[in-house]
């Protein structure tokens, strides 16, 4: 067998082909969808925004010139300091069956992970949290949402060869119109606003929207997120970079934000358009065909992805959360749309599992995130 030759990323030309192979290992791959090629072309800028809290490393495997792997590792400063970890995150790993090739790639963040005084290396994981993250280990016959990232089966067999092991699973699920209404619901949901003086934000558009609530908005998603398995708090840029993307695909009736009598945030639910479809063709790339897909999908979509969800501790145990079940059951009965597919919801976090029962749901998906000593 031919060696393999791992090199690290550093030419434009490589940086192409560390962005292609993906795309070209999975062409012909019905279940998965690409990430915005613009979104990735960013990783590579010394400018990008998560380069403020963390620093990143790329690498190709070759044989005979080809390419057949790519991994990055991330040493995620902020992470590491707020949970008390010496962690290398990896994260973008893509590998033809091949375990030597795997091994090779793992080596590679290994030792680079070890140069920087780290004693374990974890993932797939990316900067933050709300990048794609988690092996998928169950669930191939399914489309990849836009916000996830699809893999081979055999990935998994790479990786534990490589010496890693389960650290946190995430469960998925697929959430439908219940066929038996709880009548009392609407009712429980008025009395909990009326009770605590809650009421749901209004906006004439995208723009006021956003002017309003935005900066309240990442206070909320920090407390809400703050005890998540991998989460860091967020920067300025990295708010401003997420807000830009919000504007391509937000539409304000698929988004329910319940303030207090200061007009404060206390619980929010975000679902986009699935833009999965419209996406794949193109390669994630925003060419005029793609883009008329982009706006068809968001207009009116028949699939929903629920982005983020999340309550301040306050009002946590005060059963804010019936009353966003009952937007979002509004959310797809009024809007036509057949299902809200959840994304990753860490398989211990049984107070947003118990939510998902007001719905007709199937957890259709399971997603891994791995461990080594090193």
């Amino acid at each position: 067998m031919t060696q393999i030759h791992i090199e690290e990323v550093h030419t434009r030309a490589q940086r192409k082909q560390f962005i292609n192979f993906p795309l070209k290992l999975y062409k012909k791959d019905p279940c998965f969808v690409p990430p915005l090629y613009m979104d990735e072309k960013k990783i590579f800028k010394k400018n990008y925004s998560y380069l403020e809290q963390a620093e990143a490393v790329y690498y190709l495997a070759y044989r005979e010139k080809k390419v057949v792997g790519r991994i990055s590792g991330i040493l995620q400063r902020v992470a590491n300091k707020k949970w008390g970890q010496k962690r290398v995150r990896f994260t973008r790993f893509d590998c033809i069956d091949d375990q030597e090739v795997a091994n090779a790639l793992f080596g590679a963040v290994e030792r680079w992970a070890k140069s920087k005084g780290m004693e374990e290396v974890v993932g797939p994981l990316g900067f933050s949290d709300l990048e794609r993250e988690g092996l998928l280990i169950e669930g191939f016959d399914e489309l990849a949402t836009f916000e996830e990232q699809y893999n081979y089966p055999y990935y998994q067999k790479l990786i534990e060869n490589a010496g890693y092991q389960k650290e946190v699973d995430w469960i998925e699920h697929k959430l439908y119109l219940p066929k038996e209404r709880d009548e009392r619901l609407p009712r429980l949901s008025q009395k909990i606003l009326d009770r605590y003086g809650l009421h749901m934000s209004e906006a004439k558009n995208t723009r006021e929207f956003l002017k309003k609530y935005a900066d309240k908005f990442f206070e909320v998603l920090d407390e809400s997120y703050d005890k998540i398995y991998g989460t860091v708090p967020f920067t300025e840029s990295m708010k401003k970079e997420l807000i830009v993307n919000f504007k391509l695909v937000i539409d304000l009736k698929f988004i329910r934000v319940i303030l207090d009598k200061d007009e404060r945030p206390v619980c929010f639910g975000i679902c986009f358009a699935s833009l999965a479809k419209a996406l794949q063709k193109s390669g994630g790339r925003l060419t005029l065909p793609a883009l008329f897909r982009v706006l068809k999908a968001i207009k009116k979509p028949k699939i929903i992805d629920l982005a983020l969800i999340g309550v301040v501790e306050e009002y946590r145990m005060k059963g804010v959360s019936s009353v966003l079940i009952h937007e979002l059951i509004k959310m797809l009965d009024e809007n036509g749309v057949e299902y809200c597919e959840t994304n990753l919801n860490l398989e211990d976090n049984y107070s947003i599992h118990n939510m998902w029962k007001s719905f007709d749901s199937v957890q259709h998906k399971r997603r891994r995130c791995f461990i080594k000593t090193v």
